[in-house]
């Protein structure tokens, strides 16, 4: 197994706090989600900074990521995890997350190892919590998810619409033979934030769309649906598209934030248009009242 620097993947130095490390993840994530980024080799990019905000956020993973790193192990070095380190629970993030990698670092127990055998009766097999990372399209819809527990890849059906924080109940799928508790957590999303079964999008339109109205293709976890704008509207406007939040008893609604995005006067001709504009609503006042 190859030692991998978390801290160098997040960008963040070993000091920094969880805030920083928070911030440096967000980021990270919406530049290499593989359903928006151009950039090479984005999905494997996003998986290796998923491992490592999955490691860092957790302070007691961190801890003990933190003694094994001042060992002197360096990235790409090979390195088998030394006899007394202690265990934490496993935590995935969907398939080829840290299933391998903790597994073999912490999947011992929390007791750890102290390198003497003791006699013991039968030990009652012991549930395993850890949290399960899921796209908010894999919410949406429901489906297989794939995750990496020791050398066995199981499979989970999700259910659509289910809520982050929820627990799905594996039984008997933990190491030792006790029941695996996956809670859900959503990944971030490059268009879409959520709370509850409700979903937000900020949604740019052209200052003649928020001055005249217009119909415009606005972007839902389904696809793709038309939305009319009312003429004179404002950025900020809020805009709701009934029971196009996630799916459930009831649905969730779908938030549209409206943004008026003004083009900018880069020619002559363009700023001819917005002196004439200037001139025409001469008396306006954007800030009256405020």
């Amino acid at each position: 197994m190859q030692f991998k620097d978390y801290y160098d993947i997040l960008g963040v130095p070993p000091q920094a706090s969880a805030d920083v490390i928070k911030s440096a993840y967000r980021k990270l994530a919406r530049k290499f989600h593989p359903d928006v980024s151009k950039e090479k080799h984005a999905e494997e990019r996003f998986k290796e900074v998923n491992e490592a905000y999955d490691v860092l956020r957790d302070p007691e993973k961190r801890r003990h990521y933190d003694a094994l790193r001042a060992r002197g192990y360096r990235p790409g070095e090979e390195f088998r995890p030394p006899p007394d380190f202690g265990d934490v629970d496993v935590e995935f993030g969907g398939e080829g997350g840290l299933g391998d990698l903790f597994e073999a670092l912490f999947g011992r127990g929390r007791g750890g190892f102290n390198g003497r055998a003791e006699p013991r009766g039968p030990a009652r097999p012991r549930a395993m919590s850890a949290r399960l990372a899921i796209d908010l399209e894999r919410a949406y819809a429901g489906g297989p998810e794939r995750l990496q527990v020791g050398d066995r890849t199981i499979e989970v059906k999700i259910p659509a619409g289910i809520e982050a924080g929820r627990q799905i109940r594996l039984a008997k799928q933990a190491p030792g033979g006790g029941d695996l508790l996956l809670e859900i957590e959503y990944r971030p999303h490059p268009r879409f934030s959520v709370e509850g079964r409700d979903v937000s999008l900020r949604l740019p339109i052209a200052p003649w769309e928020a001055a005249l109205g217009a119909t415009v293709s606005v972007p839902t976890l389904a696809g793709p649906v038309e939305l009319r704008i009312p003429p004179g509207s404002s950025s900020g406007r809020r805009m709701r598209l009934r029971g196009r939040g996630l799916p459930g008893p009831p649905a969730g609604d779908q938030y549209v934030v409206l943004e008026v995005a003004v083009p900018p006067a880069d020619n002559d001709e363009r700023r001819a248009l917005y002196e004439r504009l200037r001139d025409a609503c001469r008396g306006f006042d954007p800030r009256a009242g405020r």
